[in-house]
C-alpha cells in the first residue's frame, strides 16, 4: 500500500549530509502493489523521479523538483539450495543493510560479513553495488526484482544484467528513475570462508590473538575500525566515502612511484592489470585531512569523507569537493570521481 503521499516534502532528514532542501512529492509505500499503484497515479508533472533509500549516499544541492520514491519493503525469506552448501536470502529493498548482515552472520549464511556497518537500506545496494574490505555487493547478489515505473510492469534481474562495476550498476546509469527495486535475493555460503587479507583485518584480529577467526569475530572487528576512522553521521553529517578510489594505468602507478619513491604509493591491484589507489591517500597528502572550507570539511581521522560542521549546504559540500579534486589532480594528475550521488 502507499504509506505517505506528501507534497512540499522536507527532505532533511532523509539525507545523512542533513542537508536542509525540500521536494516537489515525496511517495512512501511498503509493498510491490503499492509501488505499482504509485506508478499508475504518475503524471509527467510528478517527474523527474529520485528513488532514495537511506540518504546515505546522496547530496542535495538544491530543493529537487520532482517526487522522490521511498521503499518501505520489509521481509526476509530463505531458500535453501539444491546442492545444500549455499542459501538464497531474499530482503525487501526497504531492510536497513547492517540489519541484513547481522541477521546473515548470526544464522550461518556468510559472505555479507565484511560489508558490515555499512549505512543505508538494501535497495541501496544493489544500486551502488556497495564494498568495504575486499567485497563487493555484486559477490553476493543473485537475482533483483523491480518494478517498471513508466508501466508498473514487475521484472526480475539476474546479477549478470545489472552492469555491476565499482559503485556502478545500471540501475545507477540508464535505468535510473525506470526501475524501483523492491526485492534482492543474495547467495550466500554456509561454509565461513574469511576474507582477510584488505585494510587491517588480519593485523586486528591478530592483535585480538584471534588466530582462526569466526564470521562474528570478522564482524566485530570491521565494525569497531568504521567506528573508530567514520564520524556518526548523527552528530556530524556525512555521506561516509565521499569519492571512489582511483584506479589507473599500471605505467601511471609507476610513474608516481618513481617520482615519490617506492612504497610511498599504496595500492591494490585489479583484475584488469591496473592499480586502484586509495582516494583518502590522495587527499591526506595534499593537505587537506582535518582542514574545513567554510562550513564543510574533510574528517580528520578519514580523508575519503566530507563532512557538514554545521549548517552548510550542499553547494558548500559541492565547492569543497571540488577544491579537493582540483588539488588532487594538479599533485598526481589523477581524476577522482564522487562516489556519492549528487543531485
Amino acid at each position: 500500500m502507499i504509506m505517505k503521499d506528501v507534497r512540499d516534502y522536507d527532505l532533511t532528514a532523509n539525507n545523512t549530509f542533513g542537508i536542509k532542501a525540500r521536494c516537489r512529492r515525496f511517495i512512501e509505500f511498503d509493498t510491490v502493489d503499492g509501488l505499482r499503484d504509485v506508478s499508475a497515479m504518475l503524471t509527467d508533472a510528478d517527474r523527474p523521479l529520485l528513488v532514495l533509500g537511506g540518504g546515505s549516499n546522496l547530496l542535495l544541492t538544491k530543493d529537487y523538483a520532482g517526487t522522490v520514491l521511498h521503499s518501505a519493503i520489509h521481509g526476509i525469506s530463505v531458500n535453501e539450495t539444491t546442492d545444500g552448501g549455499w542459501v538464497e536470502v531474499r530482503a525487501g529493498s526497504g531492510e536497513t543493510w547492517d540489519e541484513f548482515v547481522e541477521l546473515c552472520v548470526s544464522n550461518g549464511w556468510y559472505g555479507a560479513e565484511n560489508l558490515s556497518l555499512i549505512p543505508g537500506d538494501v535497495g541501496a545496494s544493489a544500486v551502488q553495488n556497495i564494498g568495504a574490505y575486499g567485497v563487493e555487493a555484486k559477490d553476493i547478489i543473485h537475482k533483483v526484482e523491480a518494478v517498471d515505473v513508466s508501466s508498473g510492469s514487475v521484472v526480475t534481474f539476474a546479477a549478470e544484467e545489472c552492469g555491476y562495476g565499482y559503485r556502478q550498476s545500471r540501475f545507477k546509469n540508464e535505468w535510473k528513475g525506470r526501475y524501483v527495486i523492491t526485492y534482492v535475493t543474495y547467495r550466500l555460503s554456509k561454509t565461513f570462508v574469511p576474507r582477510l587479507d584488505y585494510g587491517n583485518i588480519r593485523a586486528e584480529l591478530e592483535r585480538r590473538d584471534i588466530v582462526v577467526p569466526t564470521a562474528e569475530q570478522v564482524r566485530r572487528v570491521i565494525i569497531d575500525m568504521r567506528q573508530a576512522k567514520l564520524p556518526d553521521y548523527t552528530k556530524e553529517g556525512n555521506a561516509g566515502s565521499f569519492f571512489m578510489n582511483p584506479v589507473v594505468t599500471r605505467e601511471k602507478y609507476e610513474e608516481i612511484v618513481a617520482e615519490y619513491g617506492a612504497g610511498y604509493v599504496p595500492h591494490y591491484a585489479t583484475d584488469n592489470g591496473h592499480e586502484k589507489i586509495p582516494a583518502g591517500w590522495l587527499i591526506e597528502k595534499c593537505g587537506w585531512k582535518g582542514r574545513s572550507l567554510g562550513r564543510a570539511g574533510v574528517h580528520s581521522r578519514q580523508a575519503l569523507v566530507l563532512v557538514n560542521r554545521g549548517g552548510a549546504t550542499g553547494n558548500d559540500i559541492l565547492a569543497l569537493c571540488e577544491a579537493v579534486r582540483s588539488d588532487v589532480k594538479a599533485r598526481f594528475g589523477i581524476e577522482m570521481n564522487p562516489e556519492v550521488n549528487i543531485v
